[in-house]
């Protein structure tokens, strides 16, 4: 690697750790699963060690980077390289449509910064319909929150949001000093591949994720506590015998299909 792509120091207020460990980045090559066809959005390219090692398997990659320091650096390194292309820009900015077209859907892999983890994924369900498979390193507490089920206790309201589009899975933890600078927590390869369809059929999705955040926002609170002017007392009690739930069932007992059924007994 050149020595001013090695010498290149992180910044902190983008939330910059490098991966140094070269058996995780093999790994993470392997989870990718590339094929020759597979058109590549990488987020985060960095010193551009990932992009690489994806760039001899595919048909193309999309390299983003937002620190404006190694988009020469990158560019320069790349140049020779006619299916890679370097991107300085901000993925919560960033078109994505652009680049992804109906028949041909992209692969999303990136090692994304902690504090946006959140708003990251957002924007990629936004973008779903183009979107295959997303391969991200997070948080590993972060990831557990995506894919925790009802009575875990990451278990809540983006749970709910993340699986209703998506089969979520932790690929593999990595440790902490597999980067630099080293973080104080451990990460994760999470891996999301999009649904053709949601996880559970309901009437009103607006009002599903209405519930289900109103619950989790006080999820201390039991359901007829949490849900007060959002669903009818006697709607929920009704829901409650149904479903053989006592009367100080809490939002993490739920599963994303109850609040489903609980949402669609209100028609």
């Amino acid at each position: 690697m050149p020595s001013d792509r090695q010498s290149h120091t992180p910044k902190k207020s983008l939330g910059q750790n490098f991966l140094v460990d070269r058996n995780i980045a093999r790994k993470i090559i392997e989870a990718l699963e590339l094929k020759p066809s597979d058109i590549i959005l990488e987020i985060g390219a960095g010193k551009g060690e990932l992009t690489g090692l994806i760039a001899p398997k595919v048909n193309k990659i999309y390299a983003l980077e937002i620190d404006r320091r190694l988009y020469p650096l990158l560019t320069e390194h790349f140049k020779v390289c006619n299916n890679v292309s370097i991107i300085n820009q901000d993925i919560l900015k960033f078109d994505l449509a652009k680049i992804s077209k109906c028949d041909i859907k992209i692969k999303v892999f990136g090692n994304i910064p902690y504090y946006i983890s959140s708003p990251i994924i957002e924007r990629l369900i936004k973008y779903r319909a183009g979107i295959s498979e997303v391969f991200i390193t997070v948080q590993k507490e972060f990831a557990k929150r995506v894919v925790a089920k009802a009575k875990d206790e990451a278990y809540g309201s983006f749970s709910c949001f993340v699986q209703y589009y998506a089969i979520c899975k932790i690929v593999f933890e990595i440790k902490s000093g597999c980067f630099y600078p080293t973080p104080k927590v451990d990460s994760c390869l999470l891996k999301l591949r999009f649904r053709d369809v949601p996880a559970v059929s309901v009437e009103d999705e607006e009002a599903l994720f209405t519930v289900i955040r109103a619950a989790f926002n006080q999820r201390r609170k039991t359901l007829r506590n949490s849900l007060k002017g959002k669903v009818p007392l006697e709607k929920l009690e009704e829901f409650f015998l149904k479903n053989k739930l006592s009367l100080n069932t809490r939002p993490e007992d739920l599963s994303l299909a109850e609040f489903a059924d609980l949402v669609n007994s209100l028609n």
